[in-house]
């Protein structure tokens, strides 16, 4: 998420290697399939001043109405391939947890309408700025995600939000109607039969595909406890981006890197631990498939030779990935 928030500052005239050096973080570090390293106090700078340099206190609102469904990585294909508007819902709501713990969503369907609601995480400051550029991000995000893959265009029958009201014209601009200024409400409600609409892009292979990638976000994974569970749905969601860093990876729960190794390690796990579990799953995902050669298996999953992958693989199965595959 945040290699792509550097890249739509870049879009916004602002200078990615200068927001870098205002949030403490080194720009020369980062390469294609690398997460930033990244601690909750640098994340908040980032956001921060990603808005003061572009001059966009809704910045975070502006990059969610832009992003594109691969802005989610793997999430953001099973999406694309849902059948339904309320299928895709569903998804979002399920996997929030992999991109931020800063807040929950959750659905509520009546007869009327059908209502998104973000809440936030318990102890979280609201007015923190990733809490508030992020909340802006999914809630954009969640009105444009579909544009171009509905007959209907998306417009909610009401937007609840937390802002200034001399930001009420560009709230009503991204949300397509004008907002309900609210203390601690973030909700949005859309018409029932939006949620019964057919997406275009439905594709029942390829959301199949999609799902054995994140199907440990479906149920706890064996052998692990809540947050092991939290963290091995994390890592492999956000798997397009590369194996993510420890540091990059604690940045994804607002923790340090050794806070995050201090609670894997109260549920008897570590890091390296699930990474590899993630390693494997994703392998067997990939080579199931039968779409992917094996050298390229490998260096998705952050292998620089063939044969040290080849050496892990029958290591985790008792078999090569070439007589798996088979």
């Amino acid at each position: 998420m945040l290699l792509l928030l550097l890249a739509y500052a870049a879009q916004r005239d602002v200078d990615p290697d200068r927001l870098c050096r205002l949030a403490g973080l080194d720009r020369q570090r980062l390469s294609p399939g690398r997460e930033l390293k990244a601690s909750p106090e640098q994340v908040n700078r980032l956001w921060e001043n990603a808005a003061a340099l572009s001059g966009d206190p809704l910045f975070g609102l502006h990059f969610g109405a832009s992003s594109q469904l691969a802005a989610l990585g793997v999430v953001g294909a099973l999406i694309g391939t849902s059948d339904t508007v309320g299928a895709a819902v569903s998804q979002v709501c399920t996997m929030t947890g992999l991109f931020t713990s800063l807040f929950t969503i959750d659905a509520e369907l009546n007869t009327k309408h059908f209502t998104m609601h973000f809440r936030p995480a318990a102890g979280v400051d609201s007015a923190a700025p990733a809490f508030r550029h992020m909340i802006d991000f999914f809630m954009a995000f969640a009105v444009h995600e579909l544009d171009g893959l509905l007959w209907t265009k998306v417009i909610p029958d009401a937007v609840y939000t937390v802002h200034s009201a001399t930001l009420e014209p560009a709230l009503e601009q991204v949300f397509r109607c004008r907002p309900l200024l609210r203390k601690d409400k973030y909700a949005l409600r859309f018409p029932r039969a939006l949620w019964d609409e057919r997406i275009l892009t439905a594709d029942y292979e390829m959301q199949a595909l999609h799902l054995q990638q994140v199907q440990a976000l479906l149920g706890q994974k064996p052998g692990l406890g809540e947050f092991g569970t939290k963290v091995y749905a994390f890592l492999m969601a956000n798997a397009y981006l590369g194996l993510l860093s420890l540091e990059a990876l604690a940045a994804g729960f607002n923790l340090s890197g050794r806070s995050l190794q201090r609670r894997l390690k109260n549920e008897g796990t570590g890091y390296q631990e699930i990474a590899d579990q993630v390693r494997r799953s994703l392998a067997e995902s990939y080579l199931g498939a039968g779409t992917y050669p094996i050298k390229e298996i490998s260096g998705l999953l952050g292998y620089n030779e063939v044969s040290a992958f080849t050496r892990a693989f029958k290591k985790w199965t008792g078999t090569t990935p070439a007589g798996y595959r088979n």
